[in-house]
């Protein structure tokens, strides 16, 4: 399998709500970092996709997928109900990779927090969602339902 086939594997399986299929594209010792987790190694990342992945309510597209033999990107969206406000989200990712192996050995996901925070929180994310107090807070939150959960 390629690179750009192992990207294609992720994001079925992500669409497909399969978090062992994703997990399996990735090293054992992988870095995940986005606007919402920060920085995460491992065990974490593949912890994380399962904790996110039990919510039923998820639509994923990926787009523009491109690999060769040592970095890849993709465009992806996911739409989904926020669980803490039951606020619905579309929100717009461009997402870096590299590998090593055929596996994903970083993963950067790049997306607006401003905008992700305004549909998630309303009109408290659109006017404190630029700010680092809030990106800190619900990293800190992400980060401790990360830690509670059981995956």
């Amino acid at each position: 399998m390629d690179n750009k086939q192992v990207i294609e594997k992720f994001y079925n399986s992500f669409a497909a709500c399969d978090a062992e299929g994703m997990i399996s594209c990735y090293a054992d010792d992988v870095t995940f970092k986005d606007p919402a987790f920060g920085l995460i190694n491992g065990y974490d990342v593949k912890k994380m996709w399962r904790m996110l992945l039990k919510n039923p309510n998820l639509k994923i597209i990926a787009s523009n997928i491109n690999a060769d033999d040592k970095t890849g990107s993709a465009d992806w969206v996911a739409i989904y109900t926020f669980s803490l406000t039951g606020r619905k989200v579309t929100n717009k990712v461009h997402a870096q990779f590299k590998f090593s192996n055929g596996k994903i050995t970083k993963h950067t996901d790049h997306f607006s927090f401003w905008k992700w925070a305004g549909q998630a929180f309303g009109l408290k994310g659109y006017l404190l969602g630029w700010t680092s107090l809030m990106q800190n807070k619900v990293r800190q939150q992400a980060l401790a339902r990360l830690e509670k959960f059981k995956g």
